[in-house]
């Protein structure tokens, strides 16, 4: 059996900077092409800053002086506040409302509120004539209530309803599906301000640093237009900078306390002085974020591929409408498994969750707007699964192989993509074990997988045998660490497909599978017959790992290298 080939194809619609004839970058992170400048920019720039109570202090002129200075830099400075906005979302600036303004359905409609906003809502002087056009710099900024963060300093990326440290950085993580379809636009986050109560200090110290410090590494963002300014260290002592000293960006966290230094007399609004250092040293490094991105922006004459119309959940990006049902390969409306936007599929019950409870595993898997959502935590050498069985065996043969579109939160998380082959009564499991990639981490990525990636599972009789697709009785998605190892993570899945060929969109690495775990149950109350099912095998050796393939974008969409992205949610 020859080694195989796996091809990807990203599935987010966004504009990159290479020519659509040049090859991948290489680089995975954003560009520096030459020294940082902390001068203004030549021309007027449009900037809105969406903000409360604290962020109109910062602006006013006689306080923060914020305003006056920036319209100095060349600035032409609008902001928001409360009322402001479709369905007054000017109200709701919390970290928890950055998904609202960003990844919901009325996204589009903010977003086209806030780049065309001229006004003001502010106390500043504003000498400088509107330019036109545009806002090209969004700044946005959660007030003080938000450095109470519940949780640990140290807690990961973790879907929730509540103000915790990992909801928060699940927040941010998810806010870069949008950034990245705006290269035109410059996206400054402001940490929110310190307060003067100890319970959460540590954790609203470690969040903001990890803005500052490990949001977009970790993500390995490749675009220049999102940067982060510190205001919340500014403000917990005047030791601790954020700022352009001596020829560098300087980064000093570790003087004084972890709470508010410049109060309000007992208020936990930053005072003038407070306000005003920040304006020091938010300037230049504004001016320098502002030069990092214009070197790479897209120019006025080239279009800005943003995304659908209709946001998706995090986790999915985007597609570009219609892009599916033309690609070539594709087996037509009849080949769609499930795309999770028309109910359930016709002849099953739905996708159903299974876990080992005895271990104390546990999964959920539902449809959420648009997409599969699965959810595994999963315990040392337990299992989990998310399955779709169908009422009638299924005849796949007409098609090559199945294609899906994944992302995950987790890179380097083993999926089994598993098939249930035979009669309901004495089905098999056949499964292909992939190891999440960076790409996949960063954005929605297609994956094609011909039959014979499909094998026995190495617990059943037949071990190793290929796949008969004539006969299908379901399919489903599989988690089983090794022991000693157990597996935490977010899984979203889109327009699952029979595809009639493998599209090739050139040569490909070649690659393998994962290696195969040694035990994963099949869910409890779809057990294959006794004598169908052999002592567990341990996986074959020597097998590689998949690792990415060749990519390729929709028609129109220039290129961009995406070689380590990662997400963690």
């Amino acid at each position: 059996m020859s080694i195989p080939r796996v091809f990807f194809r990203l599935a987010g619609a966004f504009v990159a900077l290479a020519m659509l004839s040049a090859p991948f970058a290489s680089a995975v992170g954003p560009a520096r092409a030459q020294a940082d400048d902390p001068t203004p920019p030549a021309e007027p720039v449009k900037l809105i800053f969406i903000h409360h109570s604290c962020g109109e202090n910062w602006l006013t002129d006689g306080y923060g002086n914020l305003g006056i200075s920036l319209g100095e830099n060349n600035y032409f400075v609008s902001d928001t506040n409360y009322g402001w906005g479709p369905d007054s979302i000017g109200d709701r600036t919390d970290i928890l409302n950055w998904m609202e303004w960003f990844r919901s359905d009325s996204m589009p409609t903010y977003m086209e509120a806030l780049f065309n906003e001229s006004g003001q809502n502010s106390w500043y002087a504003r000498n400088l004539a509107d330019p036109g056009g545009e806002n090209q710099i969004i700044m946005f900024k959660s007030c003080f209530p938000n450095s109470n963060l519940e949780g640990s300093p140290n807690d990961r990326p973790t879907p929730g309803e509540d103000l915790t440290v990992g909801n928060a950085k699940y927040i941010y993580n998810s806010l870069l599906d949008y950034f990245i379809t705006r290269p035109d636009k410059l996206f400054i986050v402001i940490t929110a301000p310190p307060v003067q109560d100890r319970e959460y200090a540590q954790n609203a110290r470690a969040f903001n640093t990890w803005l500052v410090q490990d949001w977009l590494r970790e993500n390995n963002y490749p675009l220049n237009n999102v940067a982060v300014f510190d205001f919340y260290n500014i403000l917990t002592d005047p030791d601790n900078h954020h700022r352009y000293y001596n020829g560098q960006i300087e980064y000093i966290t570790d003087n004084g306390r972890d709470t508010l230094y410049y109060d309000s007399s007992g208020d936990d609004h930053p005072n003038e002085a407070g306000s005003q250092k920040a304006t020091n040293e938010f300037i230049p490094l504004l001016n320098i974020y502002y030069h990092r991105w214009a070197a790479t922006a897209p120019s006025a004459e080239q279009e800005v591929v943003g995304p659908a119309p209709q946001a998706t959940q995090p986790g999915i990006a985007a597609t570009q409408p219609g892009i599916m049902a033309t690609q070539p390969g594709i087996l037509g409306a009849a080949g769609l498994i499930d795309g999770f936007d028309a109910g359930v599929p016709a002849g099953t019950n739905g996708w159903e969750a299974f876990a080992d409870e005895a271990a104390l595993s546990s999964l959920t898997c539902a449809p959420e707007q648009g997409a599969l959502r699965i959810w595994a935590d999963i315990a040392p050498g337990s299992w989990g699964s998310c399955v779709l069985f169908y009422d009638r065996v299924q005849d796949w043969s007409a098609a090559q192989g199945l294609a899906i579109t994944i992302r995950t939160d987790n890179p380097g998380m083993l999926v089994n993509i598993d098939i249930y082959g035979g009669k309901p009564d004495a089905y098999g499991t056949y499964l292909f074990t992939l190891e999440t990639t960076p790409e996949m981490s960063y954005n929605a990525v297609r994956v094609e997988l011909p039959w014979e990636y499909f094998l026995r599972a190495a617990w059943e009789e037949n071990a190793g045998a290929i796949l008969d697709s004539y006969q299908v009785t379901g399919m489903g998605f599989g988690f089983s660490p090794p022991e000693g190892a157990g597996l935490a993570g977010e899984v979203w899945v889109d327009e699952i497909q029979l595809i009639e060929s493998l599209t090739d969109w050139g040569a490909a690495p070649d690659v393998g599978r994962a290696p195969a775990p040694e035990d994963e149950p099949a869910p409890p109350d779809a057990e294959a017959p006794a004598e169908d099912v052999a002592e567990a095998e341990p996986a074959a050796e020597g097998g590689n790992r998949l690792c990415p393939g060749s990519m390729a974008l929709g028609a129109g969409v220039v290129l961009i290298g995406l070689q380590g992205l990662r997400r963690r949610r």
